[in-house]
């Protein structure tokens, strides 16, 4: 019996190498680790409540729960979840829970503002979750709305950085209006930011106004032009349709268009947001068309697919795939909005905006940032004109967000 349990023990040990030997080969530091090694004395004494996720870990998949709760003479009191939940697979809204003794406050529930009960006794807030780059995706707002409270409530907001998955160098999409300002749309950002969740948090601490006691936790051996392959990070889902490393790429390209409700966008398939298409799409005649537009650092080709839940469950989806070819040289709005172009010329009745239920259009607006880009697309004015019109306004703030950015 022990020779078994020493070769389990052992076996186990070895996989735990074989496994992590060729992690964070960058010596890249996540937010988490330099505060466990060299920051945790801000923590000293202090009450803390964490926002975080399953993407909340270290470089060996620890949890920053598990770590900050073990930081001595600090007391974790609190935990609050995002969207999807602390373990990162729910839809909808999610109730409040409990997790290893600690009591866990959602903000997709019954409220997305955390309330002075809930911030009672807490003197730090830190918030550890992995974002994907883009606007939409709602950690952006569940961090914007817990900053506004901290600073109501003179409670310390600590962000623990995390690396921008598609780059710290791509900025592409239209300015939100903040007429339009929403959970899916926080701030006036371009739809694809270029930023990390702390350069984020700097900004609209400082662009909003919120004021809050702010501390960011860098990261250590981050560069800019990091993709998330570049950093050997495993990837944890950031949400149950972000499912690999790669997704993020394609969730600006399609995640719009999908809105509408027109068209699949490979949720609920094996590829969300990697492939387009519906039972009355013209595969050979959509590809050609689109082909034929030679964007840049994107192809693509005839894909057919049966959803197993969602839009055209078990139906039979001619479309397409989406093959990025260049990562660092591609526009994911600028394709997003050349395929809808090519979508309404071929099947108006379809995308016919005047059709369409109020909520998908309003949804539409809200991630679009304002009502003009459907307004013409409407008019049908041309992609190329429509991402000429907001040039202007996206290169002032890649001019403005110059000053919040904090690595090379």
């Amino acid at each position: 019996m022990n020779q078994k349990v020493n070769f389990l023990l052992f076996f186990n040990v070895f996989i735990f190498f074989y496994v992590f030997s060729d992690v964070n080969q960058t010596g890249l530091k996540l937010g988490i680790e330099v505060l466990a090694e060299k920051k945790m004395s801000i923590l000293k004494g202090k009450n803390v409540g964490l926002i975080t996720n399953i993407t909340g870990v270290d470089s060996k998949l620890v949890s920053s729960i598990d770590i900050i709760a073990s930081m001595p003479d600090v007391k974790l009191i609190a935990l609050f979840s995002p969207e999807h939940g602390l373990k990162g697979g729910k839809m909808g809204t999610i109730e409040d829970s409990e997790f290893k003794n600690v009591k866990i406050y959602s903000l997709y529930g019954k409220t997305r503002r955390p309330t002075k009960e809930m911030l009672k006794g807490i003197d730090v807030l830190i918030f550890d979750i992995q974002d994907i780059g883009v606007r939409s995706y709602t950690y952006i707002s569940t961090m914007k709305i817990c900053m506004e409270e901290s600073a109501k409530n003179n409670i310390t907001f600590v962000v623990l950085d995390r690396p921008n998955p598609i780059g710290g160098n791509l900025v592409d999409g239209p300015i939100l209006d903040m007429k339009f300002e929403s959970f899916v749309g926080p701030a006036p950002i371009p739809y694809v930011h270029g930023m990390t969740i702390g350069e984020m948090a700097l900004f609209l601490n400082e662009e909003l106004n919120i004021k809050c006691n702010l501390e960011i936790i860098k990261m250590e051996k981050y560069k800019r032009d990091m993709l998330w392959e570049d950093t050997s990070l495993i990837w944890t889902p950031t949400s149950p349709h972000i499912p690999e490393p790669d997704t993020p790429f394609f969730y600006p390209i399609s995640g719009i268009i999908g809105e509408l409700g027109v068209v699949s966008v490979g949720v609920g398939y094996t590829l969300p947001f990697k492939i387009i298409g519906a039972p009355w799409l013209d595969a050979e005649k959509v590809v050609e068309i689109l082909n034929n537009k030679k964007l840049k650092g994107v192809y693509f080709q005839p894909f057919y697919f049966t959803p197993f839940y969602g839009l055209y469950k078990n139906e039979e989806c001619n479309g397409f795939r989406i093959i990025i070819t260049d990562k660092r040289n591609y526009k994911p709005v600028e394709i997003c909005y050349h395929i809808l172009e090519v979508l309404i010329n071929l099947y108006p009745e379809k995308f016919d905006f005047k059709k369409l239920p109020p909520s998908k259009i309003d949804m539409f607006d809200k991630i679009n940032g304002s009502d003009l880009i459907r307004l013409k697309f409407q008019s049908n004015e041309k992609a190329g004109e429509i991402i000429n019109f907001y040039q202007e306004s996206l290169n002032e703030f890649i001019e403005k967000r110059k000053k919040y950015l904090l690595y090379d």
